[in-house]
């Protein structure tokens, strides 16, 4: 029979011990998340285009029409491309900019509209100012002001790949271009 000298004890729990934890941290690691461009599908059907029997520069009037129906600002820049901007006040600390943009091309026959929309969110943030005095016989002090000033951040921004989206729009087109 084999006898252990008592340091082996402590050192085998001590293995274990790690062992465990070695094995507890690789299961908690989490798995990386895959980055948006390499999970984009690029499908052939997609929601983003409207066909218009109509000329570019007579489909893209009805579009703009459109949008300035639902109360969106609306560029002049060009006359086949715009991008109209609508706001937002979900909470009164929060702001949202719901922004679309139209591109009118030519098909076969007619235009090709395609449109993209991108929401923007804000949320306010409070700064409070300090001020400083300075007295030579007695030294510095700072003191806080009541005053706070109120910022609009944006926090988060994001394509609407919803497609219910899309077609309230082009059924709104489609309507206007009876």
């Amino acid at each position: 029979m084999r006898v252990f000298h008592r340091s082996f004890f402590p050192f085998c729990r001590s293995l274990a011990i790690a062992a465990l934890a070695g094995a507890l941290l690789g299961g908690c690691s989490s798995t990386k998340v895959p980055r948006s461009y390499q999970t984009e599908a690029f499908p052939s059907e997609t929601p983003f285009q409207y066909l218009s029997s109509r000329e570019p520069d007579e489909a893209c009037e009805i579009a703009r029409r459109a949008l300035l129906s639902q109360g969106y600002q609306v560029d002049e820049a060009k006359p086949r491309n715009m991008r109209g901007e609508k706001y937002f006040r979900p909470k009164p600390d929060e702001a949202t900019r719901l922004s679309i943009i139209l591109v009118c091309l030519p098909g076969n026959p007619g235009t090709i509209i395609y449109a993209s929309g991108l929401e923007t969110q804000f949320e306010m943030k409070s700064k409070g100012s300090n001020a400083g005095v300075s007295v030579p016989a007695l030294g510095s002090l700072s003191l806080p002001w009541s005053l706070d000033k109120d910022t609009l951040v944006k926090v988060g921004e994001e394509t609407v790949t919803d497609p219910g989206f899309y077609k309230r729009l082009f059924e709104l087109i489609r309507a206007l271009d009876g």
